[in-house]
Order: C-alpha cells, then sequence, then structure tokens
C-alpha cells in the first residue's frame, strides 16, 4: 500500500509542516508507505513525482488554500481534509485511508 499526500496551509509555515510530520508518523505507524510533498512559505519539497502517482493507492490533500499541480493525481482516489484535522487527527486518518483501499482490493 502506498499513499500520497500534499500538505499546505494558508500561512504555508507551521501547519503545513506538522501535518506532513503527523502523516508520516501514522503511516508508519501502521507499516504503510507514504510520501509527502510540502507547499509551503518556501515553496515546494519532496515534489511528488509521476513515477510517484504509478504506483499510489490514493492521495491525501489538505483542503484550506489551494493544492498547486493536482492534476497529477487525476484518475487516483482522492481525500480532502483541513489542515488542523490532518494535524490533531492522522491516526484516523490513515485507518480510514487504509480501510478504504483494503476494501477496494477484495
Amino acid at each position: 500500500m502506498k499513499i500520497l499526500a500534499v500538505t499546505a496551509c494558508p500561512s504555508g509555515v507551521a501547519h503545513t509542516y506538522m501535518a506532513a510530520e503527523a502523516l508520516e508518523k501514522a503511516a508508519k505507524a501502521k507499516g504503510i508507505e507514504i510520501k509527502v510533498e510540502t507547499q509551503g512559505s518556501i515553496g515546494i519539497e519532496n515534489k511528488i513525482t509521476m513515477d510517484d502517482v504509478k504506483d499510489a493507492d490514493v492521495v491525501i490533500l489538505t483542503k484550506d488554500i489551494g493544492i498547486k499541480e493536482t492534476e497529477r493525481f487525476n484518475g487516483l482516489p482522492t481525500v480532502k481534509v483541513g489542515v488542523s484535522d490532518v494535524v490533531k487527527k492522522s491516526d484516523q486518518i490513515i485507518d480510514k485511508v487504509e480501510a478504504y483501499i483494503n476494501s477496494k482490493k477484495q
């Protein structure tokens, strides 16, 4: 299972990176591969490539501010969630995404 995520917040500072860290920690705890791109005040970091996309099962996008280059994810199941929810509830988000992916594989 491979999850992609893009985090961004209106100020492009703290919550962008806190959300990325929270998702990485939650996925790692469950043994799930994840790559998180941040779109913060200093630009795009850890950019998701088309190679990443072709192997992905789902993408998580924060919805508080427009995400750049979302066309990369066309055809992938997409979960949109508020950046503060990602920070506070990343374990539950990963659990729900995992359950969804598993249900589609059966």
